[in-house]
């Protein structure tokens, strides 16, 4: 196994390494850790605005987690599907703006192809694990169990960003869809967790990981977003008040506030049981969505 061949060690060592790290998990992480070392110096040449690029290097990331666990499992038993739809609305609308405007990509080389060519990697993922989970593998698909309401939650996502979006691409329209993205994109781990919770508050490995990864890609994009609040401008409603920034970074924060009970089952997990055990919620302490 290629986790046992990173240590020389007695065979009783070697199956405890496969048990902690095992050999697709590691193979993924490595994969796109060497691809984002070689973005951030080749491509963007160490510029601090590839940290929004890592940010969707690593959704990609965070999607590949889910593949995983779809084609290894071969059935869809606690994948929610309304996740992935908002997943791949938020991806969709946020490539409205930036497959032709440039308001909201960084400024560094990666914005030119390699933002866009990874979110559109994401959302065909994305589009791929909702057909199997809707059409492939729906005998084992607890739709019972996932009955977020998907459509109340984007119309709401819209209409707060028709109030609030910024004006960095100077277009009211696209404006709105990216920032509806943003929105989306907070929201869309709910249905994850409200499944979870319906089902035992049990998750597996790969959708821990597949959670933990879209944590990291929206502290990324979050860091970006604080480090450049000074640049990011609206149509002020009260006075010179720049609503447009403050709410972006409010979507991050809440984003994170979310995935904090997670994050630390997710971190207790990882260091007793390794990278393969699945994490058990206390039900009791745990918000039922």
């Amino acid at each position: 196994m290629f986790a046992s061949a990173l240590i020389k060690a007695p065979t009783p060592a070697k199956c405890l390494v496969e048990k902690m790290l095992p050999t697709h998990v590691v193979v993924i992480y490595l994969v796109f850790a060497i691809g984002a070392y070689a973005v951030y110096h080749h491509v963007a040449e160490q510029e601090f605005s590839s940290i929004l690029t890592m940010g969707v290097i690593v959704q990609a990331l965070a999607t590949v987690f889910m593949c995983a666990q779809i084609l290894t499992s071969g059935r869809a038993t606690g994948v929610s599907a309304s996740g992935l739809t908002l997943d791949a609305i938020a991806v969709a609308l946020r490539l409205s703006s930036t497959v032709w405007l440039n308001g909201y990509l960084p400024t560094d080389k990666t914005g030119d192809r390699v933002y866009q060519i990874t979110d559109f990697c994401t959302l065909g993922m994305l589009l791929f694990l909702l057909h199997r989970v809707l059409v492939v593998h729906r005998h084992s698909y607890e739709e019972d169990q996932d009955s977020f309401s998907m459509g109340p939650t984007v119309l709401v996502c819209f209409a707060l960003a028709a109030i609030f979006h910024s004006d960095m691409d100077d277009n009211p329209l696209f404006d709105t869809l990216w920032m509806t993205g943003l929105f989306t994109g907070v929201v869309a781990v709910l249905p994850q967790f409200s499944l979870i919770m319906r089902t035992g508050g049990r998750a597996e490995a790969m959708t821990c990981h597949y959670i933990a990864a879209m944590a990291l890609s929206k502290l990324l994009s979050g860091i970006f977003m604080w480090e450049a609040r000074e640049d990011i401008t609206c149509k002020p409603w009260i006075g010179g008040f720049q609503h447009g920034i403050v709410a972006i970074l409010i979507a991050h924060a809440v984003h994170l506030l979310v995935l904090g009970d997670f994050m630390y089952y997710y971190v207790r997990t990882m260091t007793q049981k390794g990278f393969h055990g699945p994490i058990q919620f206390d039900l009791p302490t745990c918000v039922n969505i």
